[in-house]
Protein backbone atom coordinates (compact mmCIF):
# COMPACT_ATOMS: atom_id res chain seq x y z
CA UNK A 1 0.00 0.00 0.00
CA UNK A 2 1.28 2.81 -1.01
CA UNK A 3 2.58 6.28 1.52
CA UNK A 4 3.09 9.15 -0.64
CA UNK A 5 4.63 12.17 0.53
CA UNK A 6 4.93 10.67 4.01
CA UNK A 7 8.80 11.23 4.99
CA UNK A 8 11.06 14.04 4.85
CA UNK A 9 11.18 15.87 1.90
CA UNK A 10 14.09 15.75 -0.71
CA UNK A 11 13.91 12.45 -1.00
CA UNK A 12 12.02 9.50 -3.46
CA UNK A 13 8.81 7.78 -2.45
CA UNK A 14 10.44 4.68 -1.54
CA UNK A 15 12.81 6.42 0.39
CA UNK A 16 10.70 8.26 2.38
CA UNK A 17 7.93 5.03 2.84
CA UNK A 18 11.05 3.27 4.14
CA UNK A 19 12.14 6.48 6.78
CA UNK A 20 8.23 5.95 8.17
CA UNK A 21 8.58 2.27 8.61
CA UNK A 22 11.66 2.39 10.25
CA UNK A 23 10.15 4.98 12.55
CA UNK A 24 7.31 2.82 13.19
CA UNK A 25 9.11 -0.11 13.88
CA UNK A 26 12.48 0.41 15.21
CA UNK A 27 14.88 -1.93 13.12
CA UNK A 28 13.90 -3.77 9.76
CA UNK A 29 16.21 -5.96 7.46
CA UNK A 30 16.49 -5.13 3.92
CA UNK A 31 14.42 -8.31 3.52
CA UNK A 32 11.52 -7.23 5.54
CA UNK A 33 11.21 -3.57 4.28
CA UNK A 34 11.51 -5.24 0.32
CA UNK A 35 8.68 -7.19 1.62
CA UNK A 36 6.96 -4.25 2.99
CA UNK A 37 7.08 -1.64 0.57
CA UNK A 38 8.63 -2.85 -2.62
CA UNK A 39 6.79 -6.70 -3.04
CA UNK A 40 6.12 -5.85 -6.87
CA UNK A 41 9.83 -5.59 -7.43
CA UNK A 42 11.37 -8.85 -8.08
CA UNK A 43 14.88 -7.65 -7.07
CA UNK A 44 16.11 -5.42 -4.63
CA UNK A 45 18.37 -3.54 -5.72
CA UNK A 46 16.25 0.07 -6.25
CA UNK A 47 15.03 -0.41 -3.12
CA UNK A 48 19.02 -0.81 -1.62
CA UNK A 49 19.77 2.04 -3.43
CA UNK A 50 17.09 4.31 -2.20
CA UNK A 51 18.55 2.75 1.70
CA UNK A 52 22.02 3.90 0.60
CA UNK A 53 20.80 6.88 -0.16
CA UNK A 54 19.31 7.56 3.05
CA UNK A 55 22.67 6.81 4.90
CA UNK A 56 24.63 8.48 3.22
CA UNK A 57 22.31 11.28 4.24
CA UNK A 58 22.55 10.49 7.83
CA UNK A 59 19.37 9.74 8.33
CA UNK A 60 19.63 5.67 8.51
CA UNK A 61 22.13 3.36 9.76
CA UNK A 62 22.82 0.03 9.60
CA UNK A 63 24.23 -3.27 11.92
CA UNK A 64 24.88 -6.21 10.24
CA UNK A 65 23.24 -9.89 11.67
CA UNK A 66 24.73 -13.29 10.70
CA UNK A 67 21.79 -15.30 9.10
CA UNK A 68 23.16 -18.71 7.48
CA UNK A 69 26.45 -18.10 7.04
CA UNK A 70 26.17 -14.61 4.95
CA UNK A 71 25.28 -11.30 6.67
CA UNK A 72 22.11 -8.90 6.40
CA UNK A 73 21.59 -5.53 6.91
CA UNK A 74 19.43 -4.39 9.39
CA UNK A 75 18.29 -0.75 9.58
CA UNK A 76 17.34 1.74 11.61
CA UNK A 77 16.53 5.47 11.53
CA UNK A 78 19.73 8.16 13.55
CA UNK A 79 18.76 11.00 15.22
CA UNK A 80 18.39 13.18 12.35
CA UNK A 81 16.20 10.52 10.79
CA UNK A 82 13.52 10.31 13.41
CA UNK A 83 13.58 14.22 13.67
CA UNK A 84 13.00 14.45 10.00
CA UNK A 85 9.77 12.30 9.99
CA UNK A 86 8.72 13.70 13.48
CA UNK A 87 8.92 17.35 11.81
CA UNK A 88 6.29 16.32 9.31
CA UNK A 89 3.79 15.35 11.94
CA UNK A 90 1.92 12.20 9.99
CA UNK A 91 2.66 9.59 12.55
CA UNK A 92 2.00 9.61 15.85
CA UNK A 93 5.94 10.66 18.10
CA UNK A 94 7.53 7.57 20.08
CA UNK A 95 10.14 8.14 22.85
CA UNK A 96 12.27 5.70 21.93
CA UNK A 97 15.30 5.82 20.06
CA UNK A 98 17.79 3.18 18.16
CA UNK A 99 21.46 3.51 18.86
CA UNK A 100 24.18 0.63 17.82
CA UNK A 101 24.25 -0.72 21.20
CA UNK A 102 20.15 -1.53 21.04
CA UNK A 103 20.25 -2.98 17.89
CA UNK A 104 22.77 -4.73 18.36
CA UNK A 105 21.37 -5.64 21.67
CA UNK A 106 19.07 -8.64 23.01
CA UNK A 107 16.37 -7.67 21.68
CA UNK A 108 17.22 -7.73 18.60
CA UNK A 109 15.71 -10.74 17.21
CA UNK A 110 12.77 -10.31 19.24
CA UNK A 111 12.27 -6.78 17.49
CA UNK A 112 12.74 -8.55 13.74
CA UNK A 113 10.24 -11.76 14.75
CA UNK A 114 7.87 -8.94 16.07
CA UNK A 115 7.99 -7.14 12.15
CA UNK A 116 7.88 -10.51 10.85
CA UNK A 117 4.54 -11.16 12.37
CA UNK A 118 2.76 -8.01 11.05
CA UNK A 119 4.62 -8.30 7.31
CA UNK A 120 2.75 -11.87 7.62
CA UNK A 121 -0.65 -10.19 7.84
CA UNK A 122 0.64 -7.93 5.72
CA UNK A 123 1.23 -10.41 2.87
CA UNK A 124 -1.72 -11.93 3.19
CA UNK A 125 -3.72 -9.08 3.57
CA UNK A 126 -2.45 -8.67 -0.22
CA UNK A 127 -3.15 -12.21 -1.13
CA UNK A 128 -7.04 -11.95 -0.05
CA UNK A 129 -7.96 -8.40 -1.23
CA UNK A 130 -8.28 -7.29 2.54
CA UNK A 131 -6.79 -4.14 3.59
CA UNK A 132 -3.44 -3.74 6.62
CA UNK A 133 -0.48 -1.90 4.89
CA UNK A 134 3.12 -1.58 6.73
CA UNK A 135 2.04 1.26 9.47
CA UNK A 136 -0.88 -0.93 10.58
CA UNK A 137 0.71 -2.38 13.54
CA UNK A 138 2.15 -0.37 16.21
CA UNK A 139 4.98 -1.68 18.67
CA UNK A 140 4.97 -1.46 22.80
CA UNK A 141 1.54 0.73 22.89
CA UNK A 142 0.95 0.87 26.57
CA UNK A 143 -2.35 0.34 28.34
CA UNK A 144 -2.49 1.42 31.40
CA UNK A 145 -4.75 -0.58 34.65
CA UNK A 146 -5.30 -1.86 37.94
CA UNK A 147 -5.39 -5.47 39.29
CA UNK A 148 -7.79 -6.69 42.03
CA UNK A 149 -4.83 -9.01 42.72
CA UNK A 150 -1.98 -6.07 43.35
CA UNK A 151 -4.18 -3.38 45.25
CA UNK A 152 -2.79 -0.13 45.12
CA UNK A 153 -0.36 -0.19 42.22
CA UNK A 154 -0.71 1.70 38.83
CA UNK A 155 0.22 -1.43 36.13
CA UNK A 156 0.97 -1.23 32.37
CA UNK A 157 -0.13 -3.89 29.31
CA UNK A 158 2.38 -3.65 26.47
CA UNK A 159 1.48 -5.27 23.97
CA UNK A 160 4.10 -6.16 21.70
CA UNK A 161 1.80 -4.73 18.79
CA UNK A 162 -1.35 -3.32 18.36
CA UNK A 163 -2.42 -4.45 14.28
CA UNK A 164 -5.15 -3.34 12.88
CA UNK A 165 -6.83 -5.25 9.72
CA UNK A 166 -9.42 -4.44 7.80
CA UNK A 167 -11.04 -8.09 6.08
CA UNK A 168 -13.37 -7.66 3.28
CA UNK A 169 -16.16 -9.77 2.23
CA UNK A 170 -16.73 -9.69 -1.28
CA UNK A 171 -19.86 -11.69 -0.94
CA UNK A 172 -21.56 -10.23 1.73
CA UNK A 173 -20.00 -7.05 0.41
CA UNK A 174 -18.89 -6.46 4.25
CA UNK A 175 -16.01 -4.52 5.27
CA UNK A 176 -15.23 -5.26 9.36
CA UNK A 177 -12.02 -3.80 11.29
CA UNK A 178 -10.07 -6.45 13.27
CA UNK A 179 -7.82 -5.29 16.01
CA UNK A 180 -5.06 -7.32 17.56
CA UNK A 181 -3.16 -7.28 20.19
CA UNK A 182 -0.01 -9.67 19.36
CA UNK A 183 2.67 -10.83 21.53
CA UNK A 184 5.93 -12.68 20.03
CA UNK A 185 7.20 -15.54 21.82
CA UNK A 186 10.40 -16.64 21.02
CA UNK A 187 10.72 -19.62 23.94
CA UNK A 188 13.01 -16.65 25.87
CA UNK A 189 10.55 -16.38 28.79
CA UNK A 190 9.75 -19.58 31.00
CA UNK A 191 5.94 -20.60 30.67
CA UNK A 192 4.55 -19.23 33.62
CA UNK A 193 5.44 -15.93 32.74
CA UNK A 194 3.77 -16.02 29.28
CA UNK A 195 0.58 -17.28 31.50
CA UNK A 196 1.27 -13.73 33.56
CA UNK A 197 0.69 -11.96 30.34
CA UNK A 198 -2.98 -13.84 29.72
CA UNK A 199 -4.06 -12.52 33.46
CA UNK A 200 -2.88 -9.23 32.56
CA UNK A 201 -5.03 -9.09 29.45
CA UNK A 202 -7.81 -10.05 31.26
CA UNK A 203 -7.06 -7.73 34.15
CA UNK A 204 -7.62 -4.82 31.61
CA UNK A 205 -10.54 -6.48 30.42
CA UNK A 206 -11.96 -5.69 33.36
CA UNK A 207 -10.61 -2.64 34.84
CA UNK A 208 -13.03 -0.27 35.18
CA UNK A 209 -11.53 3.69 35.95
CA UNK A 210 -12.38 5.59 38.91
CA UNK A 211 -12.63 9.00 38.31
CA UNK A 212 -13.27 11.83 40.96
CA UNK A 213 -16.81 13.27 42.60
CA UNK A 214 -18.08 16.49 42.32
CA UNK A 215 -18.15 18.33 45.57
CA UNK A 216 -20.89 17.42 48.28
CA UNK A 217 -20.25 14.08 47.14
CA UNK A 218 -19.29 11.69 50.56
CA UNK A 219 -16.97 9.73 48.86
CA UNK A 220 -13.96 11.27 46.98
CA UNK A 221 -14.01 9.15 43.87
CA UNK A 222 -17.08 7.07 42.01
CA UNK A 223 -16.45 4.26 39.83
CA UNK A 224 -17.70 4.54 36.09
CA UNK A 225 -19.50 1.21 34.34
CA UNK A 226 -17.71 1.79 30.97
CA UNK A 227 -14.42 -0.36 30.98
CA UNK A 228 -10.99 1.34 30.23
CA UNK A 229 -10.39 -0.39 26.98
CA UNK A 230 -13.71 1.26 25.00
CA UNK A 231 -12.07 4.68 25.22
CA UNK A 232 -9.34 3.08 22.77
CA UNK A 233 -11.40 0.28 21.26
CA UNK A 234 -15.12 -0.07 19.68
CA UNK A 235 -14.79 -4.11 20.57
CA UNK A 236 -12.24 -5.50 23.13
CA UNK A 237 -9.01 -6.65 20.37
CA UNK A 238 -8.20 -10.22 20.02
CA UNK A 239 -5.27 -11.28 21.92
CA UNK A 240 -3.14 -13.44 19.29
CA UNK A 241 -0.11 -15.28 20.83
CA UNK A 242 2.68 -15.70 18.40
CA UNK A 243 5.19 -18.14 19.42
CA UNK A 244 8.84 -18.87 17.03
CA UNK A 245 12.29 -19.90 18.13
CA UNK A 246 12.02 -23.72 18.55
CA UNK A 247 10.71 -26.66 16.53
CA UNK A 248 7.51 -27.81 15.90
CA UNK A 249 7.41 -30.88 18.63
CA UNK A 250 8.46 -27.81 21.06
CA UNK A 251 6.08 -24.63 20.43
CA UNK A 252 3.24 -27.65 20.24
CA UNK A 253 4.32 -28.82 23.94
CA UNK A 254 4.43 -25.03 24.66
CA UNK A 255 0.93 -24.13 23.41
CA UNK A 256 -0.29 -27.58 25.64
CA UNK A 257 1.52 -26.38 28.65
CA UNK A 258 0.26 -22.42 28.69
CA UNK A 259 -3.21 -23.89 27.79
CA UNK A 260 -3.45 -26.51 31.62
CA UNK A 261 -1.63 -23.12 32.88
CA UNK A 262 -4.20 -20.47 31.61
CA UNK A 263 -7.00 -23.24 32.98
CA UNK A 264 -5.66 -23.31 37.17
CA UNK A 265 -5.95 -18.95 36.38
CA UNK A 266 -9.58 -18.14 38.92
CA UNK A 267 -9.29 -14.43 36.82
CA UNK A 268 -9.42 -16.54 33.29
CA UNK A 269 -12.32 -18.47 33.59
CA UNK A 270 -14.80 -15.97 33.34
CA UNK A 271 -13.22 -13.29 31.37
CA UNK A 272 -14.55 -12.72 28.37
CA UNK A 273 -11.10 -12.00 26.76
CA UNK A 274 -10.53 -14.11 23.31
CA UNK A 275 -7.55 -15.50 22.84
CA UNK A 276 -5.67 -17.65 20.50
CA UNK A 277 -1.90 -19.06 20.21
CA UNK A 278 -0.37 -20.07 16.80
CA UNK A 279 3.51 -20.21 15.26
CA UNK A 280 5.02 -17.97 13.36
CA UNK A 281 5.67 -20.40 10.28
CA UNK A 282 2.03 -21.08 9.92
CA UNK A 283 0.96 -17.78 10.09
CA UNK A 284 3.06 -17.46 7.64
CA UNK A 285 2.68 -20.30 5.35
CA UNK A 286 -1.45 -20.60 5.81
CA UNK A 287 -2.28 -16.77 6.63
CA UNK A 288 -4.56 -15.03 9.62
CA UNK A 289 -8.00 -16.75 8.40
CA UNK A 290 -7.12 -20.25 8.15
CA UNK A 291 -7.48 -22.52 11.34
CA UNK A 292 -4.37 -22.10 12.63
CA UNK A 293 -4.97 -20.65 16.00
CA UNK A 294 -5.65 -23.07 19.18
CA UNK A 295 -7.75 -21.37 21.81
CA UNK A 296 -5.75 -20.68 24.62
CA UNK A 297 -9.34 -20.49 27.56
CA UNK A 298 -11.85 -23.21 26.52
CA UNK A 299 -12.17 -26.37 24.07
CA UNK A 300 -8.60 -26.90 22.11
CA UNK A 301 -10.88 -26.81 18.65
CA UNK A 302 -9.07 -24.53 16.14
CA UNK A 303 -9.79 -21.25 14.66
CA UNK A 304 -8.99 -18.37 12.43
CA UNK A 305 -8.19 -15.01 13.21
CA UNK A 306 -11.73 -14.58 14.09
CA UNK A 307 -11.59 -16.82 17.07
CA UNK A 308 -14.54 -18.81 16.42
CA UNK A 309 -14.04 -22.50 15.85
CA UNK A 310 -14.29 -23.51 12.36
CA UNK A 311 -17.62 -25.43 12.90
CA UNK A 312 -19.30 -21.97 13.74
CA UNK A 313 -17.68 -20.07 11.15
CA UNK A 314 -18.69 -21.88 8.40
Amino acid sequence: MPYPHTGPTGLGQIAQQATQVLYQHRLVSTRQLHQLITPHHTRTEYLRRQLHTLREAGLAETVGRRLSGQTELLWWLTEKGADAVESVGLLPQRPYRMSPEAALGPLQEHTLATVDTGLAFVDWARRLGHECGPLDWSPETAHYYRDDARPGEELSLVPDAVLNYVHTDTKAKQRTLLTFFIEVDRTQMTIARLAQKLHAYAAYYDYTPQQTAGRGTKTGRRTTTTPAWRYRYPAFPRLLMVLTGASDSRLARRIADLRSLAASDPALTTTGLRAGVTTLGQLQHRGPFEPIFTPILGPAELADAWLRPVSLAA
